[in-house]
């Protein structure tokens, strides 16, 4: 299985991705990693991303995804998938049981606290009010709450995990 932990920047979809991976010794993909010069260097600049800039990127991701499953690894992969098209290309020819969803959720108060805090390489503060706009949450992905610690996400995550491998 991969569960792709998605959302906006600032919600922790890294910190809580290591941790969670850590707890159930999956592999964890950043995303992030998988973005071309270009795209790094149009974010650093403040420029939000184009639907065309994400697809290459969005097809590396599948491709790595498959990866994974062809060698029947667990993972857990990071990476903002604001959209449903994009959700679409990411599990496109998966099995539903292959791939599962949750959307990190916090205010947009936090995720401002959050993102002054912190340094990214090139991820521009400015880039969250595209972010929010962007982002199409479904009504039937999970739903976890940040706004806590991120051993609250990871427990929350766990819970639903369970549900689903039972």
């Amino acid at each position: 299985m991969i569960l792709i932990l998605f959302g906006v920047s600032g919600a922790g979809k890294t910190t809580i991705g290591h941790l969670l991976s850590s707890r159930l010794g999956w592999c964890f993909e950043d995303g992030d990693d998988y973005h071309s010069a270009a795209n790094r260097r149009k974010m650093e600049s403040g420029t939000p991303l184009t639907d065309e800039d994400r697809e290459p990127w969005l097809k590396v991701l599948h491709m790595r995804m498959q990866e994974l499953i062809n060698c029947d690894a667990n993972a857990v992969l990071a990476c903002s998938a604001l959209k449903q098209k994009y959700r679409n290309l990411l599990v496109a020819g998966f099995e539903p049981n292959q791939v599962r969803f949750a959307l990190l959720d916090a205010p947009r108060g936090l995720l401002e606290e959050r993102i002054r805090k912190r340094h990214h390489e090139y991820m521009n503060p400015r880039l969250l009010d595209s972010q929010l706009a962007a982002l199409e949450a479904p009504a039937d992905t999970w739903r976890i709450s940040v706004c806590g610690t991120e051993e609250e996400a990871v427990q929350q995550l766990l819970g639903q995990l369970k549900i689903v491998t039972v």
